[in-house]
C-alpha cells in the first residue's frame, strides 16, 4: 500500500465527513429558527441517539476490520461472509434496540431530563420517538459502510452518504422551514432519509458491487467462526461506546441543571466543534481499513509507518482548519441565530477545544482506532471507559456543578480525559503487545 492509494481512498471519506458536519450545521441552524426549546429538546436527545448509534457503528466497525483482515489476507470469500454477518447482525440488534426505547421513552426522558422545561421535553418525546423509528434504517446503512471501506470502496460510501444527508437536509426545508412543523418536521425527515439511505446501500450492493458480492438470501445465514471475530473486536467497541458515550449523557444531565440557555449554549459548541474535527475524524476512520489490511498481511512495520504518518497530519489539518474557521467565527455562530447573551460563552468554548485539538486530540482518537484495527480491542475499550469515567464524568461534575464553571468546567474535563487518554495511547503504540492479537 501506497500514500497514492491512501490519498484515493481518504479524499471521499475528508469529503463524506465534511458533508455530513455542513448539512448537520445547518439542520440544526434549521432547528433553532422554532426556538432556544427545540434547539435544547434536539440536543438532548440527539445525546441518547448517539449513545444508542455508537453501537451500531461498534459492531459496523468490527466488521470493517475483519473484511479489511481477509482483503489483506486475499481471501475474498470470508471477506464476503464478514460482510454480510456485519450487517445482519447490527439490523437485528437496531430493531431489538427501537422497540424497547419506543416503549419505554417516557421514561428514559424523564430520568434523564426530568428537571428540563415541559416545552423542551414534549419536544424531546417526538424526535425520541421518531429516532427509534429510523434506528433500523441507519443501522443497515451503518454496516454495509462499514463493509465497503473495509474493502476501500470509499467513493461508494461517499455517494450513500451523499443520498442520506442530502435528502435529510432537502426534507428539512420542506417541513422545518416551508412547513413550519418544527421538531415533527424534523423526525418526518430523519425517518424517511434513513429509509432512503438503507435502500440505497442495499440496491447498491446487490447490483453495483462486485468485490463482496453480497446476496440477500446469505443474511440469514450464520457463519459462527466469522461472527466471533467480528464480535471479538464489535463487542468491546460496543460496551466502549455504551459507557463512554453513556458517560457523556450523564454529563448532559449536568447541564440541564444549569438551564435552557447552557443546554444552548453546549449544543450549538457540540455543533460548530464537529466542524473543526473534520480532518481528524476523516483519518480516525481511514486508519481502520490501512491498519487492518496491514495487519492481515503482517506487515508491522507499514502500519506503525501509516499510524505515524497520520498523527502528524491530522496536527497539521488542526492548525489548518481552525486558521480559517475561527476568524469568521461570528458567521457561523449566526446560523444558529442564539441569544447575543450567550454568544461569548459559545466563543470560549471554541477557543478552548482550538489550542486542545492539534496537541491532543489525535493521540486520542486516532491511535485507538489504529490499535483496535489490529486487533487490541479489549485493551483500547477498558482504558477508554477509565480515562471517560475519571475525568469527563466525575471531574465534568467537580468543574461544572461542585465549583459552579458550569458548561465550561464540563468542556474543560473532556479536553484532560483527551490528554490522558493520548498518554496512555502513545504508550501503548510504542510497545509491540498491541499487534499481536492474530485474528484472521
Amino acid at each position: 500500500m501506497n500514500y497514492k492509494q491512501i490519498f484515493s481512498m481518504l479524499i471521499p471519506i475528508f469529503v463524506d465527513s465534511a458533508f455530513i458536519v455542513f448539512i448537520s450545521i445547518l439542520n440544526t441552524a434549521m432547528v433553532s429558527s422554532s426556538g432556544v426549546e427545540a434547539v435544547s429538546a434536539v440536543s438532548m436527545v440527539d445525546s441518547v441517539n448517539i449513545f444508542i448509534i455508537s453501537v451500531f457503528i461498534a459492531i459496523s466497525t468490527g466488521g470493517t476490520v475483519i473484511v479489511a483482515q481477509y482483503i489483506g489476507k486475499r481471501n475474498q470469500e470470508q471477506a464476503s461472509r464478514a460482510a454480510t454477518q456485519a450487517i445482519s447482525s447490527v439490523a437485528t440488534l437496531s430493531i431489538a434496540i427501537c422497540v424497547l426505547v419506543i416503549i419505554f421513552h417516557s421514561t428514559i426522558l424523564d430520568f434523564l431530563f426530568g428537571s428540563a422545561d415541559s416545552d423542551v421535553i414534549s419536544n424531546a418525546k417526538i424526535f425520541l420517538i421518531g429516532s427509534c423509528i429510523s434506528y433500523p434504517f441507519i443501522a443497515i446503512y451503518q454496516g454495509v459502510v462499514g463493509a465497503l471501506r473495509g474493502v476501500s470502496e470509499t467513493k461508494a460510501s461517499l455517494v450513500l452518504s451523499v443520498i442520506l444527508n442530502l435528502s435529510y437536509f432537502i426534507l428539512n426545508i420542506l417541513f422545518i422551514t416551508i412547513l413550519d412543523m418544527g421538531v415533527l418536521g424534523l423526525a418526518i425527515s430523519l425517518i424517511s432519509a434513513r429509509v432512503l439511505g438503507a435502500a440505497a446501500s442495499l440496491i447498491y450492493l446487490l447490483r453495483y458491487n462486485h468485490t463482496l458480492r453480497f446476496e440477500l438470501e446469505n443474511i440469514f445465514k450464520l457463519h459462527v467462526s466469522i461472527f466471533k471475530k467480528i464480535m471479538f473486536i464489535g463487542l468491546p467497541f460496543a460496551a466502549e461506546q455504551l459507557f463512554f458515550n453513556g458517560g457523556k449523557l450523564l454529563t448532559q444531565t449536568y447541564i440541564v441543571q444549569f438551564g435552557t440557555l447552557p443546554i444552548t449554549v453546549n449544543a450549538i459548541g457540540n455543533s460548530l466543534s464537529m466542524l473543526f474535527q473534520i480532518g481528524g475524524t476523516s483519518l480516525s476512520v481511514a486508519i481502520v481499513t490501512i491498519v487492518g489490511q496491514c495487519i492481515g498481511r503482517r506487515d508491522i512495520a507499514d502500519a506503525r509507518k501509516f499510524i505515524k504518518s497520520f498523527l502528524g497530519f491530522s496536527s497539521v489539518l488542526f492548525l489548518l482548519i481552525t486558521a480559517i474557521l475561527l476568524p469568521i467565527f461570528p458567521w457561523l455562530v449566526n446560523l444558529y441565530s442564539p441569544p447575543e447573551s450567550i454568544v461569548p460563552d459559545i466563543f470560549h468554548l471554541i477557543l478552548l477545544i482550538s489550542i486542545a485539538q492539534p496537541i491532543v486530540w489525535s493521540f486520542s482518537f486516532i491511535l485507538p482506532s489504529a490499535l483496535r484495527a489490529a486487533g487490541d480491542s479489549k485493551y483500547t475499550s477498558i482504558i477508554a471507559l477509565l480515562t471517560m469515567w475519571l475525568f469527563r464524568v466525575i471531574l465534568g461534575y467537580i468543574l461544572g456543578v461542585t465549583l459552579q464553571l458550569g458548561v465550561m468546567g464540563v468542556w474543560i474535563a473532556m479536553v484532560t480525559e483527551w490528554a490522558v487518554r493520548g498518554i496512555i495511547f502513545a504508550l501503548r503504540f510504542k510497545g509491540e503487545a498491541w499487534y499481536r492479537n492474530k485474528i484472521v
